[in-house]
């Protein structure tokens, strides 16, 4: 077997190919709490700021976006989910939050992720991706 010469850390950023920006932009602010980190208007690029990760969003109709074809809808998404490592994670108030703002919420359960078995909130954003914001490992 080859030795690599690089080991993977951790994930760096997600690009999203979005149809609203502004809407994508005031749920991961507002509701999720990331913080714009870098517009590049010119290319129709922001990136937001997600604990040690970046969340990019690309809009369709800018320079980028144009050149990844047909918007994502019903026939096809962006991805499957995004996970967000989250803390505290209190179940209940997570869900008032999320009630709140109008989100969309899916399914809880008990999912593994990086660090183990833990529990785990589905919810949808405004052009419906998942998001799945995962708590710390069961004890």
């Amino acid at each position: 077997m080859n030795r690599l010469p690089f080991q993977v850390r951790q994930i760096d950023h997600v690009v999203l190919r979005v149809r609203d920006a502004a809407a994508m932009e005031a749920f991961y602010c507002g509701v999720l709490g990331c913080r714009v980190e870098r517009r590049r208007q010119d290319i129709g690029l922001l990136q937001l700021r997600a604990g040690a990760s970046l969340i990019d969003l690309v809009d369709v109709a800018g320079k980028l976006g144009a050149m990844g074809g047909a918007a994502p809808g019903v026939e096809g998404r962006n991805m499957d989910h995004l996970c967000l490592q989250v803390e505290p994670f209190d179940l209940e108030a997570i869900l008032v939050h999320l009630r709140s703002h109008g989100v969309r919420i899916g399914e809880f359960g008990s999912r593994y992720g990086a660090e183990g078995q833990g529990p785990s909130q589905y919810l949808l954003d405004p052009e419906g991706n998942t998001i799945e914001l995962k708590g710390p490992p069961a004890a």
